[in-house]
């Protein structure tokens, strides 16, 4: 099996992905320096410095962890899958990839449930509501469910192997005995 090329909800999910990553990395650094820089030439500080990259912090983290899951930068065990005969591995595969979509899909609904409690609290000096945290919870959550389902989808179809990584080691393989 060859590998799949990215679909068009892969490249979405990328692309907001990388959006969010560059915007939070540089309003990070940039209010990192500047509040650094009045620190040591007035000996004073911005009073919201602090909190503002506290807020925008989950939002670098889980553009990441999906980014990560796009591009199967993730830690798999595959020892037992490599030893099963590739029906097997996927009709669980299948199963696997929907138990993960379900149990992202279960945390999609238990973040949704908590963005009225959280949006009562808010930060001390911004007032931002914490649902805006949670918010990148459930974004996060729900484009990490998308992918899980079309995994799954792509391992009943045969698209892709499961685990996925059989794909590039049997290619490997292939490549060096030759």
């Amino acid at each position: 099996m060859s590998q799949v090329e990215s679909g068009w909800l892969e490249k979405v999910i990328s692309a907001i992905c990388k959006v969010v990553l560059w915007i939070t990395s540089i309003v990070i650094f940039l209010i990192l320096v500047i509040n650094t820089l009045l620190r040591y030439s007035t000996g004073g500080s911005l009073q919201w410095a602090n909190e503002l990259p506290e807020l925008l912090f989950p939002w670098l983290v889980m553009a990441g962890v999906v980014l990560a899951a796009v591009h199967g930068s993730h830690i798999a065990t595959t020892f037992l899958m490599d030893a099963v005969a590739v029906p097997i591995r996927r009709v669980t595969g299948v199963f696997v990839w929907l138990v993960v979509a379900g149990m992202y899909g279960t945390l999609c609904w238990a973040t949704y449930g908590m963005l009225e409690i959280v949006a009562d609290e808010h930060s001390p000096i911004l007032q931002v509501p914490g649902s805006v945290t949670y918010g990148c919870m459930l974004a996060g959550l729900a484009m990490l469910a998308l992918l899980a389902l079309q995994s799954a989808w792509r391992v009943l179809t045969a698209q892709i192997s499961f685990p996925a990584g059989i794909d590039v080691d049997a290619a490997s393989l292939a490549q060096a005995q030759a």
